[in-house]
């Protein structure tokens, strides 16, 4: 439990650095927050529970082709701001877009034949 506790604790830091970072300048807390730091410690927690290296290397596999949908949202997002949609909607048609670029992300690699 005290593990778990110190893998949230420590996940959770990152974030509110992010959000701090962003507040005194964005490109500091968007250089932040592009360094995949989250998918770096979940690389770590899982080789320090199982030390099973494949399951880290379909990890990270894994997190390629899911990062390319994922773009949508900070393409998306900022066009519906700077087209005058307030932030609450904004945000909703951004991560509903950016949900449809998983699903369809995930249907292209199955036609492809690639398995996350």
């Amino acid at each position: 439990m005290l593990y778990a506790t110190i893998k949230v604790l420590l996940t959770s830091v990152l974030v509110v650095a992010v959000s701090e970072a962003a507040k005194r300048s964005a490109l500091f807390g968007a250089l932040i927050a592009s360094v995949p730091l989250t998918s770096v410690l979940a690389m770590i927690w899982l080789y320090a529970e199982t030390g099973d290296t494949e399951k880290i290397a379909r990890l990270s596999t894994g997190i390629f082709w899911l990062v390319l949908p994922s773009l949508v949202l900070f393409v998306s997002l900022p066009l519906f701001l700077r087209a005058g949609l307030g932030f609450p909607i904004s945000l909703t048609a951004a991560v509903a877009l950016t949900v449809g670029a998983y699903f369809a992300m995930l249907y292209v690699l199955g036609l492809a034949g690639i398995e996350i």
